[in-house]
C-alpha cells in the first residue's frame, strides 16, 4: 500500500486496518463478506500474527467486524442509526419519503482559509483549502444548504471529482475512511443571501448542522447544513442503553 507523503505514519496494525476498513467503505467487502484469513493477512502485509490479530480485534470492538472461532472474520451487517449519530444521506432520506430529490452546486473552488476554517481543520490561516457550496431541494423546494470546506492533505483529488452530478458528502463518505464524527446543532437566522438560496423569509428560524470528521486524527472536512426550520427536523431516538432504535 502507497502511504500518502502529508499523512503521518501509522503503526503497522492501524495499517492493515486502514486497508480492512476502505475495503468495507468503498462498497469491495459488503457485510457479510468473509476476510482473508489470519495467515493470508500475515503473508499479505508481511508483519506478525500477533499484529493481525490486534488490528481485527478492535474492527471487531469498533462494530466493523464479526470473527466466528473456526470459521473466520466477516464484515459486520450494518445497523441503521438517526441521523445525528452517522453522515446521512439527504438523497436517500427524501427518496424513502416517496419525494423527488434535486441537488444543485453552486460553487466548488480553492480559496484561502479564514481564521475559523483553518481552528476548525487544523490548518495555518490563510492555506489554501477546498470549498464547496450546494442545495439539496424536496419536490423542487430547498431544505438544506451546504457550505462545505475540505482539507487538501486528506483529500487531495477532491477538486477532480464531478461534484455537478455527485454531491461532496456521497464522494468524501464513499472515497475517505473516517472514524470520528462531530455534531453540533443551532438555531440560527439566515443570512439575506442564505435565505434567497433556500427561498424562504429573513426573518424564518433556521436549524444549522456543523460537522468535522476526522481520519486517523486529521480533520478531513468541516461542513455546515442549513435548514429552514418550517421545512426539515433533525433528532434521534435511543433506548434506554444508548444505542438507536431499529
Amino acid at each position: 500500500m502507497k502511504r500518502d507523503p502529508a499523512m503521518p505514519a501509522m503503526a503497522l496494525y492501524a495499517q492493515v486496518k486502514d486497508h480492512i476498513s476502505r475495503k468495507i467503505q468503498d462498497g469491495s467487502w459488503p457485510a457479510g463478506h468473509r476476510l482473508p484469513s489470519e495467515h493470508e493477512l500475515v503473508a499479505q502485509f508481511g508483519i506478525s500474527r500477533m499484529t493481525i490479530n490486534r488490528a481485527l480485534r478492535e474492527l471487531v470492538e469498533q462494530g466493523r467486524i464479526t470473527r466466528v472461532a473456526g470459521v473466520g472474520s466477516f464484515v459486520a451487517e450494518d445497523k441503521p442509526q438517526s441521523t445525528l449519530l452517522q453522515i446521512a444521506n439527504i438523497a436517500s432520506e427524501i427518496r424513502a419519503r416517496g419525494h423527488d430529490y434535486g441537488y444543485q452546486l453552486l460553487a466548488a473552488e480553492r480559496i484561502a482559509a479564514s481564521t475559523d476554517v483553518a481552528a476548525w481543520l487544523d490548518v495555518r490561516a490563510g492555506e489554501s483549502v477546498f470549498h464547496a457550496l450546494c442545495l439539496h431541494l424536496e419536490d423542487g423546494m430547498p431544505v438544506q444548504l451546504e457550505d462545505r470546506y475540505v482539507n487538501p492533505r486528506v483529500v487531495p483529488d477532491f477538486m477532480e471529482q464531478d461534484l455537478a452530478t455527485t454531491p461532496p458528502s456521497e464522494y468524501l463518505v464513499r472515497s475517505v475512511p473516517f472514524d470520528q464524527i462531530e455534531h453540533l446543532v443551532d438555531a440560527v437566522l439566515p443570512t439575506a443571501e442564505q435565505a434567497r438560496r433556500l427561498s424562504m423569509p429573513v426573518a424564518e428560524p433556521c436549524l444549522l448542522l456543523t460537522r468535522r470528521t476526522w481520519t486517523r486524527t486529521v480533520p478531513v472536512t468541516l461542513v455546515r447544513c442549513l435548514h429552514p426550520a418550517s421545512r426539515y427536523r433533525l433528532g434521534s431516538r435511543f433506548r434506554a442503553d444508548g444505542n438507536p432504535t431499529h
